[in-house]
């Protein structure tokens, strides 16, 4: 069975929309653990627009920094989605919390789940080198969330221009 898949891409990859319909292809309630937040008008517009386009039978839970407790709060059968890992990282960077520490507590909290989970965050590493310090640390961490989270998933799938891609398939 499985229980945990990670989806990739880039930005506007279609990585949200086939996360989504992994998750609507089982009975719901489904729970949809949205990480961004809305810190301009612009984002509050994405935001708004992302919620009206889901399908009935989500329950949004707002979670840009405490992800594992979130997780851990749902029933753990409950199908689940979190989109994206990518912005729950930078929340964390940017409060200069430890990136390890808060990794693996939700390595551990994704352990304990029964339920599909699906996960999706932005590969980042197919670009160019930042040209300052913050960026390619967050690259860096980025990609090292990326590797430990597809170690543990069971599907792996690679977004690209709308078209997925099974990286490991389990």
């Amino acid at each position: 069975m499985t229980r945990l898949v990670l989806v990739l891409g880039g930005a506007r990859s279609g990585k949200s929309g086939y996360a989504e319909r992994l998750i609507t292809a089982t009975p719901d309630p489904w729970a949809y653990l949205a990480t961004a937040e809305a810190l301009d008008a612009e984002m509050a517009e994405r935001i708004t627009l992302h919620q009206a386009q889901r399908a009935a039978g989500w329950q949004t839970h707002d979670t840009p920094l405490a992800l594992a407790g979130a997780l851990d709060a749902l029933p753990p059968e409950q199908p689940a989605l979190v989109d994206c890992l990518t912005l729950w990282l930078t929340n964390h960077l940017l409060a200069n919390h430890d990136l390890e520490a808060e990794t693996a507590a939700l390595e551990a909290a994704l352990a304990r789940r029964s339920g599909l989970t699906v996960c999706v965050a932005n590969e980042v590493g197919l670009g160019i080198v930042p040209d300052n310090a913050l960026a390619r640390r967050f690259r860096d961490a980025a990609g090292r969330l990326n590797q430990r989270l597809a170690q543990r998933a069971d599907q792996v799938v690679f977004m690209v221009a709308g078209l997925p891609m099974m990286v490991k398939a389990g």
